[in-house]
């Protein structure tokens, strides 16, 4: 008779939560099972299932699971030894503050993404707290730019940050409150006018040869071909690559827009072979137990495809969207076309590529179907 899997658990710390960790070698005949406790999530980041500390109860846990697995729970017993194991920032809570509910309206109004309403909500929450004492009506301009000062030299914001904050705070005065746009004279960081880094078609060709692993191939040049942003690869759907008219939708991406890039032919031929093999369901690219993949992971793929060429500089999968458009530029493709392809709004953000691109302007033909097909 064959032994039955291990379960481990111990207590972890997930998004500043105590949890009780559930870890054991991957087993499709486990996952049912474990979903059947009650308040149990998995976490992709952890890689781990888990339970928040405070809804966890042993015998419910060893009940499901004692038909199925060996459940080691020795690790529960030192539980004291990790309750001060945050860092001492998460082990601070922040006072409570009250948004104003047209605050939160507005933002569901205007349709902004999930990921903007959080980082507006918690920005503006930390402007609210750091005046206690005062109504937000009557909140100067010069002490806004004193706030905005003191978060730069205490708080070392970054330029990036130091708009959103910005933003947020703007959002109030200028969307709830609906007061004049030159009310807030908030002063703006210099934007850095950085060069893009790009990776030659060599290097872009090398990372994709390296990779033997299917799903990782596919992810890499994916990426490069349809110069996706991670979140705009990680969202995809299977219905948005479009065989019959060689196209991929890229759906409600960056300011809730949508838009359409050209699909390789290699690439709809890498897609149905690794389609085949790995059968995803919903999502075009799925982790091992369902639902979409982590943006973590597609970072460690080609940082590891990077390293398996050679190549020694730090590498992101953003910069396989730098190097689709300066390929495309290269091979004569218009500035025009290369910004719609990447959903700028406004052209300027597209001509940053010309001064990283060879300017021999001859052809119009997806970068991957050069390595591909035209290479001998």
């Amino acid at each position: 008779m064959p032994a039955k899997p291990k379960i481990s658990l111990s207590i972890a710390v997930h998004k500043g939560t105590d949890v009780v960790a559930l870890r054991f070698q991957y087993d499709e005949k486990l996952i049912p099972i474990i979903k059947k406790i009650g308040g149990i999530k998995w976490s992709q980041s952890a890689k781990f299932w888990y339970i928040e500390k405070n809804e966890f109860k042993l015998s419910t846990v060893f009940d499901i699971l004692k038909e199925s697995a060996y459940v080691d729970y020795s690790a529960l017993k030192n539980s004291k030894a990790v309750k001060n194991t945050k860092p001492k920032h998460e082990r601070i809570k922040k006072p409570k503050v009250k948004l104003p509910q047209t605050y939160l309206d507005i933002l569901e109004q205007r349709r902004y993404s999930k990921s903007t309403k959080e980082t507006y909500v918690n920005y503006f929450e930390d402007f609210i707290r750091y005046f206690p004492d005062k109504q937000l009506e009557s909140i100067t301009v010069k002490e806004i730019n004193d706030y905005v000062l003191w978060l730069i030299r205490e708080k070392n914001i970054s330029p990036s940050q130091q708009n959103q904050r910005i933003n947020a705070i703007k959002f109030y005065y200028d969307k709830v409150l609906g007061r004049e746009k030159m009310y807030l004279d908030i002063k703006r960081p210099r934007k850095k006018k950085n060069m893009p880094n790009v990776l030659s078609a060599t290097e872009v060709k090398k990372m994709i040869d390296v990779t033997d692993n299917l799903k990782h191939k596919c992810i890499i040049s994916l990426l490069y071909s349809a110069g996706l942003r991670r979140s705009e690869l990680v969202n995809m759907k299977i219905t948005d690559i479009l065989s019959e008219q060689m196209l991929i939708k890229i759906y409600q991406s960056k300011g809730n827009k949508d838009r359409y890039v050209g699909l390789s032919k290699y690439m709809l031929n890498l897609l149905r072979e690794y389609y085949k093999k790995y059968k995803p369901e919903e999502w075009l690219f799925e982790g091992h137990n369902g639902g979409q993949y982590s943006t973590t992971s597609v970072l460690k793929i080609v940082k590891s495809a990077a390293i398996k060429s050679g190549i020694n500089r730090k590498i992101t999968p953003h910069m396989l969207r730098h190097s689709f458009a300066t390929h495309h530029l290269e091979s004569g493709t218009d500035l025009r076309y290369i910004q719609e392809f990447l959903g700028h709004s406004s052209s300027k953000t597209t001509e940053i590529y010309t001064h990283v691109a060879k300017t021999d302007f001859t052809k119009f033909k997806n970068p991957l179907d050069t390595m591909y097909y035209d290479s001998g």
